[in-house]
């Protein structure tokens, strides 16, 4: 109860003294430009996007060519419509907006009253005519419906052209190393992970067989994310494999979450073909739970979104070694043994004098498990990972331009909660 209470403490802490920050990287861009049914362009309009979750619009007027952009969009759905005295009102319903993306949206305002409304319901574009990168997004719906190993989320990514598991990335346990993948022929290494636009890539650990992230968000507070992989924009900087540009999930007015627990046992594992001495089976037990949840603070204003998920596992693993057979402990050797102090040699079966540290260690080694001269020793070595990692995201917006957001992301020790809380801002 006392370490559930620091974490309850913890959180409202962060979420009222959370500094702002803007965001950037992951935000999208919408452009577009208001005709007549001539196609001739219609200066002074005014154009307002809405998202269609939080309830918040922001307006532009569009310039003397007609055209409009609207700059640090969050992904979402949108609703744009566009008003001008003399003409009807142009409605564009259902616009998907993608993390990182540059969309075009045109606007046709037939002449008539502003009561008048001629409505359009979006399509998602096949090609990005803004941009020149090229990338795929995976979805909010991919990352929590498709089956995942571990719950890892960036192993998605295997999903976009030219992306593949790289060979070489083994942890010591013998398992995939988080967020190693091959992009185009380039190193693991090459790639870039960002978390709303926060670099999230692990640089000193990244080679030594532990996960390519530093934080690794659970799938259910991944709202969407994007694998750029070639024609780069320079604000992603050094990255010369890809970019993973994902993007959390946020509150809006309506208070929604859900909770998970994914759980293995030995129970329900086979044997394997290759069983261990004596046909036991190897302990696997995990569970992986948690929860999200998002909300509004002030309606149409301000919202909060917070994710928890605790991993719990303990596993064995067959080992099986050499050591001294209960004959050598004593100096009794099958084979010939000449000492090069000395110069004599020790008939087979024949006693050889020990030193007092070769006596200490023999008597230190643990007892052989069969009567084998090789592999003596068979034993389940167990490991136990037992990590917790939270997430905690206040977002007050007051136009799309000004986007405030702050997340705190803790990995492994609650202590590290305190310490953040307690960090300058």
């Amino acid at each position: 109860m006392t370490s559930v209470f620091r974490w309850t403490i913890a959180a409202l802490l962060l979420l009222i003294t959370t500094a702002p920050a803007l965001a950037q990287f992951e935000t999208a861009t919408v452009v577009g430009t208001a005709r007549d049914t001539t196609g001739a362009v219609v200066p002074g309009t005014t154009i307002t996007l809405t998202n269609t979750a939080t309830g918040v619009a922001v307006t532009r007027t569009t310039g003397a060519d007609g055209s409009y952009e609207f700059f640090t969009v969050k992904d979402g759905v949108y609703v744009i419509t566009a008003e001008k005295p003399g003409f009807s009102l142009a409605l564009v319903d259902n616009v998907q907006v993608q993390v990182g993306a540059r969309l075009r949206v045109d606007l046709q305002m037939p002449v008539g009253q502003v009561t008048e409304k001629v409505e359009v319901t979006a399509a998602a574009p096949l090609l990005e005519t803004e941009s020149s990168q090229r990338g795929q997004v995976i979805g909010g719906t991919q990352v929590v419906a498709l089956p995942l190993n571990g719950r890892e989320y960036s192993s998605l990514a295997l999903l976009t052209t030219g992306v593949r598991a790289s060979d070489l990335n083994r942890g010591g346990t013998g398992t995939n190393r988080e967020g190693a993948f091959n992009v185009n022929g380039l190193r693991s290494m090459f790639n870039n992970f960002l978390i709303d636009g926060v670099d999230n890539n692990a640089y000193g650990t990244s080679n030594q067989g532990f996960s390519n992230q530093v934080m690794q968000p659970p799938p259910d507070a991944v709202s969407e994310f994007k694998v750029v992989t070639n024609n780069e924009s320079a604000e992603y900087g050094r990255a010369a494999g890809a970019t993973i540009n994902v993007a959390y999930k946020g509150g809006g007015n309506s208070l929604r979450g859900s909770a998970w627990e994914f759980n293995r046992n030995t129970g329900l594992n086979a044997t394997g073909f290759f069983a261990p001495p004596g046909g036991q089976k190897p302990t696997l037990d995990r569970n992986q739970y948690g929860g999200v949840l998002g909300g509004p603070i002030i309606r149409n204003r301000a919202f909060f979104f917070g994710d928890f998920e605790g991993f719990r596992q303990t596993r064995q693993q067959f080992l099986a070694s050499t050591i001294a057979t209960t004959p050598e402990r004593g100096g009794i050797f099958p084979v010939a043994v000449r000492d090069p102090r000395t110069g004599v040699t020790y008939n087979p079966g024949t006693p050889v004098p020990l030193t007092p540290l070769a006596a200490r260690v023999m008597a230190a080694l643990p007892d052989p498990t069969n009567g084998a001269a090789a592999n003596n020793y068979a034993i389940f070595q167990e490991f136990t990972n037992h990590t917790d990692k939270a997430g905690l995201q206040r977002a007050h917006t007051a136009g799309f331009d000004q986007v405030i957001v702050k997340s705190a992301l803790v990995e492994r020790a609650p202590e590290l909660v305190a310490e953040l809380v307690g960090a300058p801002r």
